[in-house]
């Protein structure tokens, strides 16, 4: 059985479970998912018995021939509900589930005419295609991997690199162009790179600041390989660190190792949070970590289950997720350490590998 064979019977388990006849997939990372298809347009429909199509417009349609095994392709033409139509009524399907996070009001709209067209009641699903992304095959997990070794190799380049006197906007397109140099597709989203006060800023996008002495320099940042996402954060000082820097950064490692070794499968995400947020809390600097400790990653740079103290979710084996706690003081600057890691029977394997024990110096 193929990859996404098993991706689709999973799916059919859960649509019977919930009483719907077919899904109509139509996120771009739920779509290759389950398919495998990597282009830009098209949408599955998979039903609760046995058929399963993707439908695309004629540009795709090799693509889609190459890439969806199992799948039956259809070239939707001049009308892309028209078709959509046809293959309900031939498969009798009556209760079609859609993706309600996904859709806009307006293509939900659109699909109004299906209800009249193919006498089908509209489902709005959430969530359905998420829950199956959340534990990674070998295959995925082996992307990510590859991923988050591109991202620690384009770090250890930045070391070399990174000096007094260029912008945030130089180090991200330097760190971007790097990855893609060592077999990135891209990035996995917007570079952060934030110096000085404006380290204080968890998402603070590269911007024109020139980079001084004295600095406390966030990069957060990762790849893309093969369609998975990395995601690595490490923040360095140019120049010797002041006392106070160097103790901020060793309450955040502090804090981001005793979480890495108290991961496992079993626990909450938040219980996990807790491990990283208590400790900080400990040393006075509670308020200052306003983030969750991490978030799944994946096909998508943030995907279920969350580390958060609203995650509810228990984590199992298979699960990748990012361990990032951070301080960030307004008008001062911020730090914040993050690595990717893998949930095991025997509790994490952390993927990426960017040195960290030290707060280092650039420049």
């Amino acid at each position: 059985m193929s990859v996404t064979s098993a991706r689709v019977t999973r799916l059919r388990e859960r649509l019977q479970r919930d009483g719907l006849d077919a899904l109509l997939v139509s996120g771009p990372e739920n779509r290759r998912y389950v398919s495998g298809f990597t282009g830009t347009a098209g949408s599955v429909l998979v039903t609760a018995a046995d058929r399963q199509w993707f439908i695309t417009d004629f540009r795709y349609v090799d693509q889609a021939k190459a890439q969806c095994q199992g799948f039956e392709i259809v070239n939707q033409g001049s009308s892309y509900t028209d078709a959509l139509a046809n293959l309900l009524r031939s498969a009798g399907v009556k209760r079609l589930g859609f993706e309600q996070d996904i859709l806009t009001y307006g293509e939900v709209e659109r699909l109004r005419v299906l209800e009249r067209d193919a006498d089908v009641e509209l489902v709005p699903t959430s969530g359905m295609v998420e829950a199956l992304r959340q534990v990674k095959d070998e295959e995925e997990i082996r992307c990510i991997e590859r991923a988050a070794e591109i991202a620690d190799a384009a770090f250890k380049h930045m070391l070399e690199w990174l000096r007094p006197g260029v912008t945030e906007a130089e180090v991200a397109l330097e760190l971007e162009t790097t990855m893609r140099r060592l077999g990135a597709s891209g990035a996995a989203f917007t570079t952060i790179i934030a110096s000085g006060v404006r380290s204080s800023l968890p998402h603070g996008v590269a911007s024109d600041k020139v980079i001084e002495r004295g600095d406390l320099v966030t990069l957060d940042f990762g790849a893309v390989y093969e369609g998975y996402c990395s995601d690595l954060t490490r923040t360095v000082v140019v120049g010797p660190p002041s006392e106070r820097q160097l103790e901020i950064y060793q309450i955040v490692l502090e804090a981001e190792r005793a979480a890495l070794a108290a991961a496992r499968p079993g626990m909450t995400g938040k219980a996990l949070d807790a491990v990283a947020r208590d400790l900080i809390a400990s040393r006075g600097y509670g308020e200052a970590f306003g983030h969750s400790l991490g978030h799944g990653i994946g096909l998508a740079i943030h995907e279920d289950p969350r580390v958060s103290r609203l995650g509810e979710e228990v984590l199992q084996p298979g699960m990748v997720v990012t361990i990032e706690p951070g301080i960030y003081l307004s008008g001062w600057g911020g730090v914040r350490i993050e690595d990717d890691i893998v949930l095991t029977e025997q509790g994490a394997r952390i993927l990426t590998h960017s040195p960290k024990d030290e707060l280092i110096q650039v420049g």
